[in-house]
């Protein structure tokens, strides 16, 4: 199991019934525990499976249900059927259940035993007859799930089902995610901005305001030596001019401030438990550094690329809905390689085959992305109220496959829009010293980018390298949001089809709600 999900654990609960008799029901439990300890042993589930025992009947599935929707730490369910299960007897307790739901279809016998077969082990070895009958009334629900098919000891199954876990527990962070914006968003800009009240009834996210002022009443507190040891760190870890280092200089004032912007922000989220932020450029406590001199000299660029690193959602702009799910994304990744990123697309380069997009931001891109050991430097940076020379870590990403995401929101829904992208080598920016990453839409660039802009999609995504489209479609089922997937597989003129099919069903839905 993954140290990072410790915490958490799935439930894992058979179906059956008495009608063949408590023997049966034995074997039965007897099975289901061996397969829950092959699921722990096998090294591919990253949370913790617990074997919550065989229901037989109405009243023993709502027990179980009620007790996995009121344990904290369990933050899925697993079903199966190893005999025939009778669905009515499962529409009280799902409807109950308010957890995530897996169906898992398998056996426990791997094949036939074709000599010495008998009814009584057909009676026993049902699942082909039992999950058809329980998919039916999840169906019939309109129960949220996804849908696992396969032997339980195949590495292929195991693997679903560990992605699924990860979803689970992404879900269950954002439940209890604070973001705190730290101004407002960019004036005028359409697509930062959303429903808060839609977002936290839907996606579980709680979006609040927080004045700058307050961020600065931390600033002013932090004690010089705390500052001056997180300078020597910055030092240590990243590549830098031996310049920087004298403290003479305008260039190191520029990293001290850094980093006492960095333990500010720190700070202020820890006192609000919050798990990401966004800024704005044009809101930075401007009064107080005019009136007092003191206060944020610069955009936090720095501190923003240390704290995505170690799981805080941000957003530039005052984008929430980034901030958010880039916390997801980062909590769902971990122990997977390759890192995660907030980014931005900058600039095109049309160069047939070939032709990519330039992501990058004024500042604020995760080191962990990096090719090599990020370096750190201070530039001047032209934008916004505070033009100011600014700290930041420069670097270009690595190289290869991932996949970044957004969600919008479409007015009567939430639309969650995904694309699979590979990075490939760029070329040094002499001129513009920031972190970037250069990638081509899948299928192409064309296809890709028309998908995207068709469905809406931001210029802001989350990028991971170790995610997959399926844990986007994972996510989006249990939140009960649309989900856009851009692929290989992506057929731009179908793709459109869908939006408007899609646009059918929620109106729809929403009238016969």
């Amino acid at each position: 199991m993954i140290k990072a999900f410790e915490q958490f654990e799935v439930w894992f609960i058979t179906g059956a019934q008495l009608l063949y008799g408590g023997d049966a029901v034995k074997q039965v439990d007897g099975h289901s525990k061996e397969m829950v300890d092959g699921l722990n042993n096998s090294g591919l589930l990253p949370i913790k499976v617990i074997y919550a025992g065989t229901a037989n009947s109405s009243k023993e599935i709502v027990d179980v249900m009620l007790r996995a929707n009121n344990e904290k730490r369990c933050i899925g369910v697993i079903t199966w059927m190893h005999t025939f299960s009778p669905a009515k007897m499962w529409i009280k307790g799902l409807q109950l259940l308010n957890k995530p739901l897996l169906h898992l279809h398998t056996q426990y016998n791997q094949q036939i035993p074709w000599d010495t077969m008998d009814m009584d082990f057909m009676n026993l070895n049902q699942s082909a007859h039992g999950d058809r009958e329980y998919a039916h009334i999840l169906s019939r629900l309109r129960k949220n799930r996804k849908t696992v098919i396969g032997y339980w000891k195949d590495e292929k199954t195991q693997k679903h089902i560990a992605i699924w876990e990860r979803v689970c527990a992404g879900w269950a962070d954002a439940q209890d995610c604070l973001i705190l914006r730290f101004g407002d968003q960019m004036n005028n800009v359409a697509v930062t901005d959303g429903d808060k009240v839609a977002f936290e009834q839907v996606m579980g996210y709680h979006v609040d305001y927080c004045p700058f002022s307050e961020v600065l009443s931390y600033f002013d507190k932090i004690p010089d030596t705390d500052v001056d040891n997180l300078v020597t760190i910055y030092f240590k870890d990243y590549e830098h001019n031996a310049k920087l280092e004298d403290k003479n200089t305008e260039e190191y004032k520029k990293i001290w401030n850094s980093a006492k912007a960095e333990i500010a922000i720190r700070k202020i989220l820890e006192a609000y438990g919050a798990k990401g932020f966004t800024t704005n450029f044009d809101d930075l406590g401007d009064v107080e550094i005019e009136q007092t001199g003191h206060g944020f000299d610069q955009i936090p660029g720095l501190a923003s690329q240390r704290l995505m690193s170690e799981g805080i959602g941000f957003g530039a702009e005052g984008d929430w809905k980034s901030a958010a799910l880039y916390r997801t994304t980062w909590f769902m990744s971990q122990g997977l390689e390759g890192g995660t990123s907030f980014l931005e697309d900058y600039t095109l380069n049309f160069d047939g085959e070939n032709t990519s997009i330039l992501e990058a931001h004024m500042l604020e891109i995760n080191p962990d992305i990096a090719e090599e050991k990020p370096r750190l430097e201070v530039h001047f940076l032209g934008i916004g109220y505070r033009k100011s020379k600014t700290a930041r870590l420069v670097f270009t990403s690595k190289q290869g496959h991932g996949v970044t995401a957004t969600i919008v929101d479409m007015g009567n829904r939430f639309r969650l829009i995904a694309n699979d992208v590979n990075l490939i080598k760029s070329k040094p920016l002499p001129k513009l010293p920031v972190a970037s990453a250069l990638w081509v839409p899948e299928p192409s660039f064309e296809v890709g980018v028309g998908c995207w802009l068709n469905a809406g999609g931001t210029h802001h995504s989350c990028f991971s390298f170790g995610l997959t489209d399926e844990y986007w479609r994972d996510f989006a089922e249990i939140a009960d949001i649309e989900v856009c997937i851009i692929n290989k597989d992506t057929d731009y003129e179908q793709f459109r089809k869908e939006l408007k099919f899609n646009e059918i069903y929620y109106m729809l839905n929403k009238a016969l709600r």
